[in-house]
């Protein structure tokens, strides 16, 4: 007993700072390594990205109730949110909230009604291994409704909906349109499943190459408005 006593006065000062740091990360920010490509060119693979978890609201640490809300994801936010009907964790752009109609004509983004505009893009991770062989996606800036972004679009033309999204709810998209399981897949995501709002790359290791740091995304921010 007296020696367990002792560990704890030794370890005490640790075991509040795990602690601390857990609730931290359960309810306040957190930081995500993105595993897949679906993001494309916004997010790489091995990039390690920034969570605001109170950008929305705040909830009980280590739990999924709600304790204060003064917020809602908007168009153009990256977030990230459990899926229960993907049963993972995934990264994705809101592009439609509640009551908005969204649809996909031969590749071109439509929401209410608006259609989205595109431009040639040239974005600062060139370097891309998209393992397309001699066959590329399209790297176009797209801007919607005072907001942009760029997207990678397959030359393939495709078509989804229209489809309006329900209250508490939203519609969200992969910026790698072709190589994404969004809501064309997984159907709308419920706000409750929203953990926080990406804000940025805080450090990316290449993966392509051995997992050398790519300096050059190192705290680059998710900024979609025009």
């Amino acid at each position: 007993m007296d020696k367990t006593i002792k560990l704890y006065k030794e370890w005490r000062f640790f075991i509040f700072l795990l602690l601390l740091m857990s609730v931290f990360r359960s309810a306040v920010a957190d930081w995500y390594t993105v595993p897949t490509a679906s993001m494309k060119p916004s997010i790489l693979e091995g990039d390690r990205i920034f969570v605001n978890k109170m950008a929305y609201g705040l909830r009980v640490p280590f739990t999924t109730i709600p304790v204060a809300k003064w917020s809602a994801p908007e168009r153009g936010d990256v977030v990230v949110f459990e899926s229960a009907v993907a049963d993972k964790r995934l990264v994705k752009r809101v592009i439609g909230i509640a009551v908005d109609t969204v649809q996909i004509v031969a590749n071109q983004l439509i929401v209410n009604g608006q259609q989205a505009e595109y431009q040639t893009s040239a974005p600062d991770s060139a370097a891309i291994n998209w393992g397309n062989g001699n066959n590329p996606p399209l790297l176009l800036n797209e801007r919607l409704a005072g907001l942009q972004h760029e997207v990678a679009l397959s030359h393939t033309r495709s078509f989804f909906g229209p489809v309006t999204v329900p209250e508490n709810h939203l519609f969200v998209l992969g910026d790698n349109r072709d190589n994404s399981a969004d809501s064309r897949f997984i159907g709308f995501v419920p706000i409750n499943e929203v953990l926080g709002k990406a804000k940025g790359v805080i450090v990316s290791l290449n993966p392509d190459s051995y997992y050398l740091p790519r300096k050059a995304r190192y705290f680059k921010a998710f900024d979609s408005d025009i």
